[in-house]
């Protein structure tokens, strides 16, 4: 049956990323991860005892969340300052699921590729020494 004879169908496509969007967000508010331990370590950081350019994001965005842009600089620079970037992307994309539009991955030029790697390494490389 297609959606256009379903409408719960298309409610349902419509509601289930916003769902997960806000149990995400309520979990992260109400349980902020510097005071609650159910949340995931960081293989890398286990294993190596390095921190990579993804550690301290979930603190990151909890701190965001409650509003403390330095705590979220503090805990995760790169993520703090690429959020909004990728919140308009997946908002962008959002609106195009909703539209039934095709999802298309935009292909990057190979310097921007390299620049995001070498951005990603020397964040990593800084944020260790």
């Amino acid at each position: 049956m297609s959606e256009a004879r379903n409408p719960m169908a298309a409610s349902l496509r419509a509601v289930a990323p916003l769902s997960l969007l806000i149990a995400t967000v309520v979990i992260l508010f109400r349980y902020p991860p510097q005071r609650f331990s159910f949340y995931p370590p960081c293989p890398i950081y286990i294993f190596f005892h390095l921190q990579c350019p993804g550690c301290g994001a979930t603190r990151a965005l909890a701190a965001l969340l409650h509003g403390n842009l330095r705590e979220a600089l503090y805990d995760n620079a790169l993520f703090t300052v690429t959020f909004p970037f990728v919140a308009f992307w997946s908002i962008r994309n959002y609106l195009h699921f909703l539209e039934h539009k095709p999802f298309n991955w935009h292909r990057l030029p190979q310097p921007a590729i390299y620049t995001a790697i070498l951005c990603l390494a020397a964040f990593m490389v800084v944020r260790n020494f």
